[in-house]
């Protein structure tokens, strides 16, 4: 039955992709929080600000503009980073996003214009396969019927949390499988989706990969005015590996200098992800 779909969704997507398509979707991103952090380094009123910091700095709205092949998704609205409070200093260490990121499903690569500290760097590199499972499951979201997909990845991650001048542990990073689960429209005819989810026979419309989820709040289809896509160029090239190893390295060198002029007074917490 699955299979039957499939084919039916796929035959209606190849069809309707011959033709002039394209929209502007809108996302609101919200980040599952379960920081559990030492009484005796911090009391309660500050556990409360601290997770009221965060939770601000991973509600974002996204806008992705989109046609038969390609896409751009950007930050419409940034809230900023967590603010200082009480002495508090937060930081929030892997959990680097793009400026500007450009998906070409066609060609299956992508341009992502990344800041990492006043540094404009240009990350260049192949579109992940994500091998979706289509499942029979349906909702609604919006106007659109959506089918649910899954997919298993492994990452590599650490939800570990250092105060001061603790330092991390190698081992504290482990390699995990996840779940990730999506739901597409078939209604909406391009295998695209927000941030780097792709590969769907539909536009994407909400995704969760057990920590985030990504959820489409309004669309627009083949508007008057032309929705302009435009590949990033601004930017050092580099490898998406290699940016990794780069922001590593600047995030650490960063909290040394703060280590140094720390003079005894406040706290910094710093979270990964």
């Amino acid at each position: 039955m699955v299979r039957l779909i499939t084919l039916i969704v796929l035959f209606l997507v190849q069809s309707m992709m011959a033709q002039d398509f394209q929209g502007i979707a809108t996302y609101n991103t919200n980040r599952k929080l379960d920081i559990k952090l030492d009484s005796t380094h911090i009391n309660s009123d500050m556990q409360k600000q601290i997770h009221e910091m965060m939770k601000k700095q991973f509600q974002k709205e996204y806008t992705l503009r989109f046609n038969k092949t390609e896409s751009v998704y950007k930050e419409e609205e940034s809230l900023g980073a967590p603010q200082p409070a009480n002495g508090i200093q937060v930081m929030v260490a892997g959990f680097g996003e793009s400026e500007v990121l450009y998906k070409n499903s066609k060609e299956e690569r992508f341009v992502a214009q990344r800041d990492l500290f006043s540094k404009m760097f240009l990350v260049k590199d192949t579109l992940r396969n994500y091998n979706w499972k289509l499942e029979n499951e349906t909702k609604k979201i919006g106007n659109y019927t959506c089918y649910k997909a899954t997919s298993k990845q492994t990452i590599r991650q650490s939800q570990n949390i250092s105060i001061n001048n603790d330092q991390e542990d190698e081992e504290n990073f482990k390699e995990e499988e996840i779940v990730i689960t999506a739901w597409y429209a078939p209604e909406i005819p391009v295998n695209n989706g927000p941030a780097t989810f792709w590969g769907l026979p539909g536009l994407i419309m909400e995704v969760n990969d057990g920590l985030q989820n990504i959820l489409c709040n309004k669309i627009v289809l083949n508007p008057k005015k032309k929705v302009e896509i435009t590949e990033p160029t601004k930017g050092k090239v580099i490898t998406e590996s290699k940016f990794g190893e780069i922001m590593q390295k600047k995030t650490e060198e960063m909290q040394d200098r703060r280590s140094n002029r720390s003079d005894g007074d406040g706290m910094t917490i710093k979270i990964r992800g």
